[in-house]
């Protein structure tokens, strides 16, 4: 970035400060920083991003006052690497162990890295996270007593207080932990764990489907039954501290809302990941047959609701003019990923990837790139839309510049400060970009081209979603200055195939880095 540009983010944020010296907003020195981060929310199913069939009204005022940007990117097009690369500033295809997880998968970060909230924790924030974990727990995979607590988890990782599950809605286990323990453990129930075989006399969605009175599935996820809906994996025990799927949104949310209330006076840091679209999809009765999408689109409003009763929460409070809240997706969209919610049936018209190519687990651009909004009154008091080229891996970086917080050498290694981007202080774009499917298949995209690397692999998912891979076994190019991915341009252009191997081959060994 240019002297110029360090010189105008500077003075934004220096009359940022004195501002707020004079203002009756607490935290007036540190911005809070909110990250609300959606599960397989797609790039178009937004409101304010094009959607139809949906009403997204918080989220629209997040947009209609802050920054909207129409090229941002998650690393993956999966969500344990994507999560991982974004707490982490590390590329997961750089670590073995980063695929899609077990609900009983060790941790999966090592507590000697350093995360981006013990960034946040090393300038003095309080720290949170809430909602969807699935980055594993404990120290070992499938070694967890989920009857006491965890001898490794978010509190190692930099984060003062959590609220979270462990994997994801259709994973056993189906109970909340919280600080690294079973919330609300029940000692007459304990819990037992597997992803190998089921335990004597436990149903299952294969064997019991009459069982199956809240959602069936339609394909795989028919091992334990939970609150009427099968999963994948096996789980025993539970009782009072099972979750309902249909309460989930409100627990994660209450939590977040009361992390806010006790921290008010203090700068903190929140990590609100929710679970709404992610599959299965039972939001509460009070959101039920309230859009024509059906569930997915029920889901996707009560999203919409989380955000809004954050919001409504710091304006109590007098913290919204100073919170900074960035709000995006883990991954492209899934219509189908494994339960009978007619989801597919019911788009009457919507398109969740904004008809983009592809989608969740796919190489082209449904797979990775997701919306992206930028909300901090204090210095974005103009609304915006920006097309610049943004990656979530830079994330880390940036805040790290925003807090003013000392970076350990060799940490974060693939995060840059794009704060300015970020903030609207400029528009320049990333120079490229790296993405990986959920085959490791990895593509370079620059702002006019993108190249996806040669790969085995069916063109299109085979065990059930619709959804086209974008895998080739020859490498793939195109102009991204043509819309969807349509025309492989490589062998008309050999020498821009040959110039973004090259950016793969650099970053893939640590030689190529960002000015």
């Amino acid at each position: 970035m240019k002297g110029k540009q360090y010189g105008i983010l500077s003075l934004a944020l220096s009359s940022c400060l004195i501002t707020q010296a004079g203002n009756k907003e607490k935290n007036a020195g540190k911005p809070n920083v909110i990250f609300i981060y959606a599960d397989d929310l797609g790039y178009g199913d937004l409101e304010c991003y094009g959607a139809k069939n949906i009403r997204t009204p918080n989220v629209n005022r997040l947009a209609n006052h802050g920054i909207r940007f129409t090229n941002g990117h998650a690393t993956a097009a999966t969500s344990t690497p994507s999560r991982y690369s974004v707490l982490t500033g590390e590329y997961a295809w750089r670590k073995p162990g980063t695929d899609v997880a077990a609900g009983n998968a060790g941790m999966i970060i090592n507590p000697a890295q350093y995360t981006m909230a013990d960034m946040f924790k090393s300038a003095g924030y309080t720290t949170g996270a809430f909602g969807k974990w699935h980055l594993g727990l404990g120290d070992k995979t499938a070694q967890q007593d989920w009857n006491a607590p965890l001898p490794t988890a978010l509190g190692d990782l930099g984060f003062d207080y959590s609220y979270i599950m462990a994997a994801t809605a259709d994973r056993v286990p189906c109970v909340f932990i919280e600080n690294g323990q079973v919330a609300n453990y029940d000692p007459s129930a304990p819990i037992e764990v597997s992803y190998i075989k089921n335990f004597p006399g436990e149903p299952t969605g294969k064997d019991n489907p009459e069982l199956l009175y809240n959602l069936k599935p339609s394909h795989g996820h028919d091992q334990s039954i939970v609150n009427g809906i099968s999963r994948i994996g096996y789980m025993k025990g539970g009782g009072k501290a099972l979750w309902k799927d249909e309460n989930i949104a409100d627990s994660i949310t209450v939590h977040a809302i009361d992390f806010i209330k006790r921290h008010k006076d203090e700068p903190f840091f929140m990590y609100f990941a929710t679970n709404d679209v992610h599959v299965p999809r039972f939001p509460h009765e009070r959101f039920r047959n309230k859009n024509k999408m059906g569930l997915r689109g029920d889901a996707i409003a009560q999203f919409d609701w989380s955000v809004g009763q954050l919001l409504q929460t710091l304006d109590e409070l007098g913290l919204t003019r100073n919170t900074l809240i960035i709000l995006s997706s883990d991954n492209g969209p899934v219509v189908d990923d494994g339960y009978d919610d007619r989801a597919e049936e019911l788009l009457n018209g919507h398109t969740p990837t904004g008809n983009l190519r592809g989608g969740k687990y796919s190489a082209f651009e449904g797979g990775t790139r997701i919306p992206v909004i930028v909300h901090w009154p204090e210095i974005i008091q103009k609304p915006a839309v920006s097309d610049a080229l943004i990656l979530q891996i830079d994330w880390l970086a940036s805040f790290a510049s925003l807090v003013n917080a000392r970076m350990p050498k060799g940490s974060a290694p693939d995060s840059y400060n794009r704060l300015a981007t970020l903030l609207g202080q400029d528009h320049t774009d990333r120079p490229w970009v790296i993405e990986q499917a959920a085959n490791h298949t990895l593509s370079v995209r620059t702002k006019n081209w993108k190249y996806i690397e040669g790969s085995e692999g069916a063109p299109m998912i085979t065990w059930g979603p619709k959804i086209e891979t974008g895998y080739l076994g020859t490498p793939q190019l195109y102009d991204m200055q043509q819309i969807g991915e349509q025309e492989n341009v490589a062998a008309k252009y050999p020498e821009k195939v040959f110039e973004l191997e090259q950016i793969l081959r650099k970053v893939r060994n640590k030689t190529l880095k960002i000015k």
